[in-house]
């Protein structure tokens, strides 16, 4: 029989999660946003560089190459 251990960080979504767009209640569906809307709002965010990954500019990459 093998000894099976329990892992030290359980894979399982808090119940009590809120939505990242709005603070409501995250709902199973959408997780981990409460809505469609809210998680079309967030894509849209992403496609229009509302957010954005550290990282150099790419005239410093430019520059490095010429």
């Amino acid at each position: 029989m093998k000894n099976k251990k329990k892992p030290l960080i359980e894979n399982k979504p808090s119940l009590n999660s809120r939505c990242p767009i709005c603070g409501k209640p995250s709902e199973r569906e959408f997780r981990p946003f409460c809505s469609r809307g809210c998680r079309d709002r967030d894509l849209l965010n992403w496609l229009g560089d509302a957010y954005r990954l550290p990282g150099r500019s790419t005239q410093e990459e430019d520059e490095v190459f010429d």
